[in-house]
């Protein structure tokens, strides 16, 4: 797991952030599904997780069941009710399938409920402390947007597989990574003037501050708009972009999630590689579909970000998105909805030292998911 028994004093890269939690990382994001059996083996196969841990009916669960699994500094947790009535039912019947908690990697669990929910956060969990024969782990919980939480996992006294409660899970099924690394950032989408009520939420509760902020101008089609702003923790370790609609002639992309999901979540997940063509034509391979944009973005691309590493020949083939900011450059593939309702998708980025989010990719980008839009009728 991410939370080794010790834990690593993180250098403050945004200086204006007060981090009074101190965030160490995302130690894992937990997706309610219809069919968490079938959701891991997708991501086994087509995104190449490895298995790493289960809960469920065998370790005396009765109401639910967890498939853990991993790829490096990722842990996803894919879970499915075995009851017809209750929380996660409620969840999947109203959002479909989609990310209930973002857990974070703290030092201190309780410390950091105590610091958010005196800050004004609503608690969904109080510190409890979960043990087995491999140690103890402290979990607490605040709600967040919509009906998403952040759970904080202090695990510094736990050597465990995953949390306490889980056994190992071994299936026969082969398993190839694709070189996902890390979560670079997720995005929330929320409603018409809730922005800032959110960014103002991880400033005041949470200690983030603002790294950038993006407006109709910034983020607009002929059609459709929106508004958005990204908040850090003060190592840069966890990024949230927060999205609102903005004015615009026709339906947004942001309207279009709301409407599906039935109010604010989880747009997508940012995840890193260290090389995007490797990772981007094996998922190609196994089936996944990405968003295109037209040909001739790549008319023009080298004349906007100059010099870049890579061959332009692959990333033209495959649909990669170039941005340079003032440090360096970043490569971008967005994939479509990766469930059956127009909301939750992947992003895959490499970053050869940008520290930005694709500015300059954003009208080709939109333009590409309307297009999805109009074949949907959701425009």
């Amino acid at each position: 797991m991410n939370g080794s028994s010790s834990s690593p004093q993180l250098e403050k890269i945004n200086p204006e952030a007060e981090d009074f939690l101190p965030l160490l990382g995302t130690d894992h994001i937990e997706l309610y599904c219809g069919n968490a059996k079938q959701s891991a083996y997708y991501y086994i196969a087509a995104w190449g997780f490895k298995p790493l841990a289960y809960c469920g009916l065998e370790t005396g669960v009765r109401d639910r069941v967890s498939y853990v699994i991993q790829q490096e500094k990722i842990t996803l947790v894919l879970t499915s009710p075995l009851i017809p009535d209750g929380p996660i039912n409620d969840h999947i019947n109203r959002h479909g399938d989609g990310v209930k908690s973002i857990a974070l990697w703290v030092d201190n669990a309780s410390k950091s409920w105590e610091e958010t929910t005196s800050r004004g956060a609503v608690s969904v969990m109080a510190p409890a402390t979960r043990e087995d024969k491999d140690g103890s782990v402290v979990l607490s919980g605040i709600e967040t947007y919509g009906d998403t939480i952040h759970t904080f996992v202090e695990r510094k006294n736990y050597q465990g597989v995953f949390l306490p409660g889980y056994g190992p899970w071994n299936p026969s099924q082969p398993v190839k990574p694709l070189g996902l690394r890390y979560v670079d950032h997720m995005v929330g989408n929320v409603g018409w003037g809730e922005m800032n009520t959110w960014t103002d939420f991880y400033a005041r509760v949470m200690g983030f501050a603002q790294l950038i902020s993006f407006d109709d101008k910034d983020i607009s089609t002929e059609f459709t708009a929106l508004m958005s702003k990204v908040m850090s923790n003060g190592n840069g370790r966890i990024k949230f972009p927060i999205n609102e609609p903005a004015e615009g002639r026709k339906k947004s992309q942001i309207e279009e999630y709301i409407d599906f999901y039935q109010g604010p979540g989880v747009q997508h997940i940012a995840l890193a590689t260290s090389n995007i063509i490797e990772t981007v034509t094996e998922l190609r391979n196994r089936g996944i579909e990405f968003l295109q944009v037209p040909a001739t973005y790549y008319d023009t691309v080298l004349d906007r970000v100059g010099h870049i590493d890579e061959d332009l020949a692959p990333l033209r083939e495959l649909g990669i998105l170039i941005d340079r900011d003032d440090e360096g450059y970043l490569l971008q593939i967005f994939t479509k909805p990766v469930v059956d309702r127009p909301t939750l998708f992947f992003e895959i980025i490499q970053r050869k030292g940008a520290k930005s989010f694709g500015k300059g990719n954003f009208k080709a980008l939109f333009e590409a998911i309307e297009r999805e839009q109009e074949t949907r009728g959701t425009l």
